[in-house]
């Protein structure tokens, strides 16, 4: 809270020292009235500074959280970072989620909630070579997914596609395997792999899975029911702060790819170029249901299809309380429409 001084002693101030005296104690008054320490949040991301964190780092780098009173420090995820724990130890405030993470969170009764989404659909998909004309032509081929990928997605497609847990091998995020062999596809970002196989001269082609009804929003922000609790005019200034500065990327990326390479020095401008070309191609943040109810916004629909998926799936036990995964209270009347 701002510190006051009150009436008698600036009227004494007046008195025994003049009119100066006074003007220096009402400008000392105002200061400390209107000066107030910026609530300090710490936000961390699920990978390395890229594109695809670009409105939060958008909204740091253009004093957004600032005005919002907030003094925010980003901090990078990667690999090696167990978000989540770090979230429930309190090392930091908000996290970069998952609609799954979240749900499974829940099942083993960890507090936590979703409070917006930056992307209307997660940008995972299936990169193939040329001779691939669909997920469907993914039978027979070697399929290389991420370990934690087997708890997301892989159920779904399996599913789908009538695939076999046979295809499966490792993916670590090196594409030399995918080049070498011709009968291999594999998981990637729509505004990431397709990019370095490019970069390697590899012709591909990419199958989004949200094109092909997969449910989970994407990059989402995450954070305990207690700290929401304590919290809740930050967590809404961070909200609103946060998809404002989505906004804001999408039309002006500049500012925050100063920040992003800042702070991830191997990230290249064609990088960031090309990212951001295929974010406003798919409309990942503005499409959707963003496009008429405003950036950010989660719906209970979406939220019970990803649910009901998991649970079909064998991946969720159908008692679990999926409502409590998400509040759209911070995301329904903001309306921030690109």
């Amino acid at each position: 809270m701002p510190s006051t001084i009150t009436l008698r002693p600036f009227a004494t101030l007046l008195a025994k020292t003049g009119v100066r005296a006074a003007i220096s104690g009402f400008a000392l008054t105002a200061t400390i009235c209107l000066a107030s320490a910026a609530d300090k949040v710490t936000f961390l991301t699920s990978w390395y500074a890229q594109a695809e964190h670009g409105g939060f780092y958008q909204a740091k780098a253009t004093g957004l959280y600032e005005k919002a009173g907030l003094d925010v420090t980003i901090k990078m995820g990667g690999p090696q970072v167990n978000a989540l724990q770090l979230l429930l130890a309190g090392e930091t405030d908000i996290m970069m989620g998952y609609d799954i993470q979240v749900l499974k969170a829940l099942e083993q009764n960890i507090p936590i909630t979703t409070i917006a989404a930056s992307f209307q659909f997660d940008l995972q998909g299936m990169m193939t070579h040329e001779d691939v004309a669909g997920l469907d032509g993914v039978k027979g081929k070697t399929i290389l997914i991420a370990a934690s990928s087997r708890m997301t997605f892989w159920p779904w497609l399996k599913a789908k596609y009538g695939l076999s847990d046979d295809q499966l091998k490792p993916y670590t995020f090196n594409l030399q395997p995918f080049a070498a062999d011709p009968n291999t596809v594999q998981q990637g970002y729509v505004s990431s792999e397709p990019y370095s196989a490019t970069q390697m001269g590899l012709k591909q082609k990419f199958y989004l899975f949200a094109e092909q009804g997969y449910p989970p929003y994407g990059t989402t922000m995450v954070v305990t029911r207690g700290f929401l609790e304590k919290n809740p005019e930050v967590a809404a200034r961070f909200v609103k702060a946060s998809l404002e500065g989505w906004r804001d990327y999408l039309k002006n990326p500049s500012p925050a790819n100063v920040l992003i390479k800042a702070d991830n020095p191997k990230m290249r401008d064609d990088q960031l170029d090309y990212a951001l070309a295929t974010l406003n191609r798919i409309k990942a943040v503005d499409g959707g249901d963003a496009a008429k109810l405003g950036i950010g916004m989660m719906t209970e629909e979406r939220w019970k299809q990803t649910y009901e998926f998991l649970v079909a799936g064998g991946l969720l036990k159908p008692e679990v309380n999926w409502k409590a995964g998400f509040t759209d209270r911070f995301v329904k009347d903001l309306k921030i429409i690109p």
